[in-house]
Formats: C-alpha cells, sequence, structure tokens
C-alpha cells in the first residue's frame, strides 16, 4: 500500500468528483461539455480556453468538467499545462479541483510540475488544511529524487500540523516517499514515532499503514502505543480498523503466550477457571503452572469483539481471523454467527468469507454445525460458491447428520452444472472414507450412478469408487463385477482406465472377467487414449504373472501394439514390461522380483479436504486465498515460550476528570439524574441513589443489581467523524461491582429529537475492566443540556451532559497579524 491518495480525497476530492459528474452533461454556448467525452483536440481546446479566461466562474466550470473526465477514467493529461496555471488562484473550489488534477497527473507531468513546487510549497502554509493536505499529496506525488529533501520537510512540518486531515495525509506521504528514496527510513521512522503518538483516530489507521509498509520489524514503537490503539479502535473509520487489526494481531503473536493449552486459565481477574479440551476432561497436575492471560491479550479480545457488528465485511473478516490467531479456543465460535450473516453480501464477499470457513471447519466443526443450512447450494449459487459450500458440509459431516447431508448431495449430483455434480461425488466418497457407518450406503449410491446418462456422472463414480475399494477391496468383488459388465457403454478415459486399474489390482477376486476385458482392449487398443492404453499394458502385465495359461499370447499381442506406439511414454513402459515379466538371458534377475514390483499392496489413497494445511497462511489474505505465498506477505510468529517483559506497555495514562457514578462504598445522596461535566467546570454534582455502586446502608444491593457502572468523560476536542455539526465525547465506563455487567448501550433521550450519536452496545464488562467508547452529540448550538438513558441488561441510569461555552466553538486557524487586526476591531 504505497499510495493512499485515492481514500485520502475524501472531502475535496469526492466533492469534486460529484459536482464534475453532476454539471458534466450540462450544455454551454462553447460546446465544452461535448469535450468531456470526446478525443477531438478541438474540443479540449475549448476546455482550455476556459481555463485561461479572466473569468472564475469559467474555470471552476471548467475544472469540473476535467475532473469529471477524470472520474470516468478518460485521459485529461494534455490540459495539464492550462490547469496548472491555476494552481495559485484565490478561489477555494477551484484550488481544491486544480489539487485533485494534479495529484492524478503529477507524477505523469513532472517536469511541468516541478516548475510549480514553489507554490505547493507555499500552499503547506495555507489557512485552509484541506489545500495543506492536497499541496502535500501533490508534492509527494512528483518522483523526482532531486525534490527528496523538500518532501521530508514538508512530511515532518506536516506531521506537528493541528489538523488530523493533514497529518493523516503525511502518514501517506511517509510511503511514497519511502519507495522513492528506502535511505529516508531513519528519519521517516522519527515521524512514524511520532504520528503513532497521535491522539486523532482519522490518523491511527494511516500511520500503521506507514509503519507496516517501512519499519514492520520494530516492534518496539507499538509498545507504549499499543493500549491507545486498542481503545481508538473501535472509533477509527473502517479502512484503518483493518490495517490495525491486523498489525495488532501479528504484534500479540510475538509478545503473548499462548492460549492453547489444555490447563490454562482464563481470567483477567485472576479468578482462576479452568477448562479443557471438548474431546477430554482432565485435571490440571499439581505441579503444572496454570496460564493466566495478559492483561493487554484480554483487552485486544475485548475492544475488537464489537467491531463483528460492523457494516463492513474487511472489518468483521479481520477480527474473526484475530479471533482465530489469538483467542482461546472455547472463545473463538463469537465469530461465527458475524462470518454466517457475512454470506448474504455480493458473492466476491461470499467466495472469501467461505474460504475461510471452509478452513475453520476442518479443525473446529462444532463452530458451524448449527449453521449448516446456511451452507446449503442455492441454483443461483456461482460454480466457485457451490464448490466451496460443498466443501464446508463435507468438513461438518459427522455420524448424526450424515444422513441429513447425503440427501442434499442427493440433489446435488442431478445438478445441470456438472462440474458441481462431479465436485459432489468427490464429496460423497470423503464422506464414505471419513464416517464408516455410511461407506456401504455411499458406495452402493455411487454404483448406482454408474447407469446414469452423464459421461462427467459416471466417470467421478468410477474414479471415486476405486478410491473407496481400495480401504477394504476383499468386500467388494460384487463391485467389481458391476463395473466390468458396465465397461463397454463408459466411454470416458479416466474411468475406462479406473476400471482397468481395478481388473488388474483385484484380478485374483475377478478370475474369469478380467482375462475377457483383456481380451477386449486388444481389439480396441489402437482407438484407445493414452491413459487407457496404460492402464491396459498393466492389466496384461498382472495377468500375464497371475493367470498366464489364458492371458499369454493376449499380453504378447498388446506388448507387440504397444512397442510401436506413436506415444513414446507408452513406448517405453511396453519394453519396460516385456522385460519384467519375460524370461530372457538379459532380464533374468529383474524377473524374479516381478510379482514383488507389480503384484505389491498399494496403499489406500486419503481423501481429504483442498484445505487441510490452508491454515498455515494467516487467514484473511491473499496468500490464504491463493494458497501460495504471495508477495509481501508476513508470516505469523510462533507464540513465545515465554512473554517478553509486559512493562514495555506501561504508559502514563492521563485520566479524564468528574465522575456521573461514584465509585464503590462511597454513599450518596439521592437525586434524580446522573450528571455529565465538561473539564474546566469547577461545579460538581452528585450522582443518583441508582447509579451509585452501593450505599453504606445496604452494601449488599450492588451484588444484586446491575450497579457499580462508573463513568468519566472529557471533550477531546477534535473533530467529530460522525457529523460536523456533533461534539466530540469520549467516556471511560468502569465496573466497580463485583460481577458482570451485560448489553451497555444509550436508551431514550430528551428532548425525543436529541440528535447523538451512540457507541455500540458492550456486550459483556468484566468486574474491574475498562473500555473507552466515543460519541457525538448535536447541541444546536446550545448550552441547554442533553439528556439520556444509560441503560445496562438489568438497570437505566438517566444521565445529562451540559458542555461548556468553549466547547462548541468550532476552532479557526489564522496567522498572528490577522488575529491582532480582528482583536483591534472588537
Amino acid at each position: 500500500m504505497s499510495s493512499g491518495v485515492g481514500y485520502n480525497d475524501q472531502t475535496g476530492a469526492e466533492t469534486a468528483v460529484e459536482a464534475g459528474q453532476e454539471t458534466t452533461p450540462t450544455t454551454s454556448s462553447s460546446g465544452a461539455a461535448f469535450g468531456l467525452f470526446s478525443s477531438d483536440f478541438k474540443k479540449n481546446e475549448d476546455l482550455k480556453e476556459m481555463l485561461e479566461s479572466n473569468k472564475e466562474s469559467l474555470k471552476l466550470e471548467a475544472m469540473k468538467r476535467v475532473v469529471g473526465l477524470i472520474s470516468k477514467g478518460k485521459n485529461a493529461s494534455e490540459l495539464f499545462p492550462a490547469v496548472v496555471k491555476n494552481v495559485a488562484s484565490k478561489n477555494i473550489e477551484l484550488k481544491k479541483l486544480v489539487y485533485v488534477y494534479l495529484v492524478r497527473y503529477a507524477e505523469e507531468q513532472q517536469d511541468l510540475a516541478l516548475l510549480s513546487i514553489s507554490t505547493f510549497q507555499r500552499a503547506l502554509k495555507d489557512p485552509n488544511q484541506f489545500i495543506r493536505a492536497s499541496a502535500l499529496r501533490v508534492l509527494s506525488s512528483i518522483r523526482v529524487p532531486i525534490i527528496v529533501p523538500i518532501m521530508m520537510l514538508a512530511i515532518k512540518e506536516a506531521a506537528t500540523d493541528l489538523s488530523p486531515y493533514v497529518r493523516k495525509t503525511s502518514a501517506h506521504a511517509i510511503q511514497k516517499l519511502y519507495s522513492l528514496d528506502p535511505d529516508q527510513k531513519e528519519q521517516l521512522i522519527e515521524v512514524i514515532e511520532k504520528l503513532l503518538k497521535d491522539k486523532s483516530t482519522l490518523v491511527a489507521g494511516s500511520v500503521v499503514v506507514a509503519f507496516e509498509e517501512v519499519c514492520p520489524d520494530r516492534i518496539d514503537l507499538i509498545h507504549k502505543n499499543y493500549r491507545k490503539l486498542c481503545n481508538l479502535l473501535v472509533d477509527v473509520e473502517e479502512w484503518g480498523q483493518v490495517v490495525i487489526i491486523s498489525m495488532l494481531t501479528r504484534y500479540a503473536r510475538t509478545q503473548f503466550t499462548s492460549p492453547w493449552k489444555e490447563d490454562a486459565v482464563f481470567d483477567e481477574n485472576n479468578e482462576k477457571t479452568f477448562y479443557d479440551s471438548d474431546s477430554e476432561e482432565k485435571k490440571v497436575p499439581t505441579e503444572a503452572k496454570p496460564y493466566m492471560m495478559d492483561p493487554d491479550h484480554r483487552l485486544l479480545l475485548r475492544n475488537t469483539k464489537p467491531l463483528l457488528q460492523s457494516r463492513n465485511t474487511a472489518v468483521v473478516m479481520s477480527v474473526a481471523q484475530l479471533y482465530w490467531h489469538l483467542a482461546p479456543k472455547h472463545e473463538v465460535s463469537v465469530v461465527t454467527k458475524s462470518l454466517v450473516r457475512l454470506l448474504r453480501s455480493h458473492r466476491e464477499v461470499q467466495y472469501i468469507v467461505l474460504q475461510n470457513i471452509a478452513t475453520m471447519s476442518i479443525q473446529r466443526k462444532g463452530m458451524f454445525e448449527p449453521y449448516m443450512k446456511s451452507f446449503y447450494v442455492r441454483s443461483t449459487d456461482p460454480t466457485h460458491i457451490k464448490t466451496l459450500k460443498l466443501e464446508i458440509l463435507t468438513n461438518l459431516a459427522n455420524e448424526a447428520n450424515i444422513s441429513t447431508i447425503l440427501r442434499e448431495f442427493q440433489t446435488y449430483v442431478k445438478s445441470q452444472d456438472k462440474t458441481f455434480a462431479a465436485a459432489t461425488i468427490q464429496a460423497i466418497g470423503r464422506c464414505a472414507t471419513n464416517i464408516s457407518e455410511v461407506t456401504d450406503t455411499c458406495l452402493n449410491g455411487l454404483v448406482l450412478l454408474l447407469s446414469n446418462r452423464d459421461e462427467t456422472v459416471v466417470a467421478e463414480s468410477v474414479v471415486v469408487i476405486k478410491k473407496l475399494l481400495q480401504t477394504q477391496p476383499t468386500q467388494h468383488s460384487e463391485i467389481i463385477k458391476h463395473m466390468a459388465k458396465l465397461f463397454d457403454n463408459i466411454t470416458v478415459p479416466m474411468a475406462r482406465a479406473s476400471i482397468l486399474w481395478l481388473m488388474g489390482e483385484y484380478c485374483d477376486r475377478v478370475p474369469k472377467i478380467a482375462p475377457d476385458v483383456l481380451r477386449k482392449m486388444a481389439k480396441t487398443f489402437t482407438t484407445e487414449e493414452d491413459i487407457v492404453k496404460l492402464q491396459t499394458v498393466n492389466l496384461a502385465a498382472k495377468l500375464y504373472l497371475t493367470n498366464s495359461k489364458q492371458t499369454k499370447l493376449l499380453t504378447q499381442y498388446i506388448l507387440n501394439l504397444g512397442k510401436y506406439d506413436q506415444n513414446y511414454d507408452i513406448r517405453d513402459r511396453t519394453r519396460f514390461i516385456r522385460q519384467l515379466i519375460v524370461p530372457s538371458e538379459k532380464s533374468g534377475a529383474l524377473n524374479k522380483y516381478a510379482r514383488r514390483i507389480l503384484l505389491a499392496p498399494k496403499p489406500a489413497p486419503v481423501l481429504e479436504s483442498a484445505f487441510k494445511d490452508r491454515d498455515r497462511f494467516q487467514l484473511g489474505t491473499l496468500s490464504h486465498s491463493l494458497n501460495v505465498k504471495a508477495s509481501g506477505y508476513q508470516e505469523l510468529s510462533d507464540w513465545p515460550a515465554v512473554a517478553p517483559d509486559p512493562s514495555v506497555r506501561n504508559v502514563e495514562v492521563i485520566e479524564p476528570v468528574k465522575e456521573w457514578a461514584p465509585s464503590l462504598g462511597k454513599a450518596k445522596q439521592p437525586k434524580s439524574d446522573a450528571k455529565f461535566y465538561s473539564d474546566d467546570e469547577e461545579k460538581e454534582e452528585e450522582g443518583s441513589e441508582r447509579s451509585s455502586s452501593s450505599s453504606s446502608e445496604d452494601d449488599s444491593s450492588s451484588s444484586s443489581s446491575s450497579k457499580g457502572l462508573a463513568a468519566k468523560y472529557h471533550f477531546p476536542r477534535q473533530p467529530c467523524l460522525y457529523q460536523p455539526s456533533m461534539v466530540s465525547v469520549q467516556v471511560i465506563l468502569t465496573n466497580n461491582s463485583d460481577h458482570v455487567l451485560e448489553e451497555i448501550h444509550i436508551g431514550e433521550r430528551s428532548p425525543a429529537g436529541l440528535n447523538v450519536h451512540c457507541f455500540n452496545t458492550i456486550e459483556r464488562l468484566e468486574p474491574g475492566a475498562s473500555v473507552t467508547v466515543s460519541m457525538g452529540v448535536d447541541f444546536s448550538d446550545s448550552t441547554q443540556a442533553a439528556n439520556f438513558q444509560l441503560c445496562t441488561k438489568e438497570d437505566q441510569f438517566g444521565v445529562s451532559i451540559q458542555p461548556a461555552v468553549g466547547e462548541l466553538l468550532m476552532p479557526f486557524t489564522m496567522t498572528e497579524a490577522d488575529f491582532n487586526r480582528e482583536q483591534s476591531e472588537i
């Protein structure tokens, strides 16, 4: 991910593109609108004239059309000289569109872009944050080594910019500069280290991508930011959530010990709870040191779990792979329902999700067995989706559900999709191999398919029957005889070759039929496919050794035919077989071992899933999807035997002030509602008795109700990501009780029309645990309190947030001279 240009243009560029698309059909007297869809030189000349005119309105109209042209994939590079002249325009909207264009073509038109480099440098100081960010994007898109020092200086300055949007852009520019000049790595690492400390959710995802690109081995940079990243995760944009989760997955595999131990203890509050594997129960030996999960390990699992409810499929898949690779085995099933939900998405999403479920279902059948019907094949599914669902159903098959699955398979065999029907037959064979109770049933069903009219079905049935008979050949001589009777009607080469192999391998069980089959093959030998000829030669050799009286002349005839065949493989095989089975002076020594070579017992083939070893790749990656190590893939390290020092993650946390719910054991006078207050208000109000953890008169109430929920909050004074009109509020919820609090969420609001962006429901908050959530509240430019209910599964508390006037003001950047001038006019 060397460039983040497309993503960064979300504010200026998207507006510009939308504007361009809307105005494209508009006609004008100059006829420039038609130039948008034509490569005619004169039409582009009209756009050039508009761009070089003295009227801002014409320039803006032309740029909208040019950006619309780019959005449709058209080439507008010849307009570069005319566009770049407007880079110093004072019109903000025009300037934004010019920068959108320059980001697209700066790399192609480097010489012309270099002529305007001083303008870009001045734009880095522009009061408008989007202009500053766009200038940095253009500057980092000019791929000329001579400006590397200028780019480095610009990145360093942007990394300390007051706007998180500009700081985010600087993180993207780091990757571009590193790809242009890797020698700048050390200086770039210093910038990355600074940006990793940034508290803005807007910056977090971008700087992690830069970290992964430039210095993924510098894990020490993550230590002090680990907890912050975990806590910010729920509020980061979806693209950032994916890259942060991926990075934290690899980080956790190097810093924590494995939770996959049968005597492990999983409780971050040091309450010993033991669990065993599903198949066996055993007590922890007294000398064994029990496993205690690191609180930071638990923090990562706890803070990613809510993201399973994300609307973004990539985020859900990222959390699923994190739980698969990091969570205790008994907790992995929490991702099941979310993965099944993704199967309602587009077929491209289904394909990736089903691949990952196929890998998971091999090791954890119990995870997906309750949702088995979700994997039933639909007639509208494309073939690649059908085969993946078939794979999963086969993995889920066991003694209890095999009858249901086989009934489903009977329908699939009749499918008009022959590739899918053949895959179903293979799946039946795998079920027969894995579940001994249904082996005979499956074999009989496959034998019935030999009478099918479709050659593909018959051929696949023969191949699968052959593999099944190898597992228990003594019991199925009748099936071999039945296949021999159908041999004349089977035309698919692989099926004919499989029957011939069975005849030769078990010729002692069909002593009368095998020679007759060889006789028929002698007649048609010259017209058969190569694979059939090779098996005919093998059959002749085996019958020569076991039934020479009946087949000696037939064998000599077939060997003579093979000796002069056009295929050199057949000629070589024939000459080798002749020397092996027919005694002569030259082959006397080898002839003694002919039976041991040709009639040696063959190991039965193992019918197994194609996804059996796929988990060697991290789930959700391109390498896992392709089953090949892709370029840039970073392998997950093994769990360390001893966890590294956890104190490296200890950082000083600045706690926000003021609680609306008091701490455990403090008695408070009852009031109707608990209050929120900002950091700078000195006014203190007491929480309601309902929201207090307990009272001095009745301590027992805290253990029987959902009380003990404490919250600390502050205004981070950052732009609210949810809506521009909202004020961002961060809240730290703490469970001060001795029991679990469940389903913490926002309830009713007052007034009814109050616009609040609620945090996702917190499913479970362990005793003593804390979680940071972000909210957005639209106060409608008023200091009137926002009232709402904070609810748990069993209780609810009234909350009132009344902001200080200063929290409602939008920050504005200006120079010192402008500030003094404005102040003097007051």
